[in-house]
C-alpha cells in the first residue's frame, strides 16, 4: 500500500469573527423593540402660555422688527413709528431711551414687537443683544388670538 502523502498544511484555524450570534442577537433586539414601540404613548409636550399683564407698565421702550427686519426704537408711550437704528446701535438706543433708573425702582423694560412675517432669527438676535447688554427686563409683546 502506498503511503499517504500529507500536504504539509494540516488544519488551519479560522481567524475570522463569526457574525452568526451578532446578528441573531440583533434580530431580537429589533423584534422586541418593533413590538414595544407601539405600546409606548405618545407623550405629551406642553407649550408655553401667554399671561396678561395686570396692567402695562407705565414707562417702557419698545423695538419694532418690521418684515424687511429693519429695527426701529421708541419711547412705549410716544406715537410714530419710532427711529430706525443698526443693529449694532441698538443696545445704545435703548440705553438712551430708558434713562437713569429712578431710585429704588427697576430700570424700564424692553418690550420687543415684530412683523408675524419676520424671521426669528431677527427676533431672538435682538434679544440676545439686549441681554447680553446686561438690560435685565426684555419681553415679547404678543397679540391676543382672535
Amino acid at each position: 500500500m502506498p503511503a499517504v502523502a500529507s500536504r504539509g498544511k494540516g488544519r488551519r484555524t479560522k481567524s475570522e469573527i463569526n457574525m452568526v450570534p451578532f446578528i441573531d442577537v440583533m434580530l431580537v433586539l429589533l423584534i422586541i423593540f418593533m413590538v414595544t414601540a407601539p405600546l409606548i404613548a405618545p407623550s405629551q409636550i406642553e407649550l408655553p402660555t401667554v399671561g396678561q399683564a395686570s396692567r402695562q407698565p407705565d414707562r417702557f421702550v419698545q423695538v419694532l422688527i418690521d418684515a424687511e427686519g429693519r429695527l426701529r426704537v421708541k419711547e412705549g408711550s410716544a406715537s410714530g413709528q419710532g427711529t430706525e437704528v443698526a443693529a449694532r446701535d441698538l443696545v445704545a438706543r435703548v440705553r438712551e431711551l430708558q434713562g437713569p433708573a429712578p431710585e429704588g425702582q427697576a430700570v424700564d423694560p424692553v418690550i420687543i414687537t415684530a412683523d408675524r412675517n419676520v424671521k426669528y432669527d431677527e427676533v431672538i438676535k435682538a434679544m440676545d443683544a439686549l441681554q447680553r447688554a446686561g438690560i435685565p427686563r426684555v419681553g415679547l409683546s404678543v397679540q391676543q388670538a382672535r
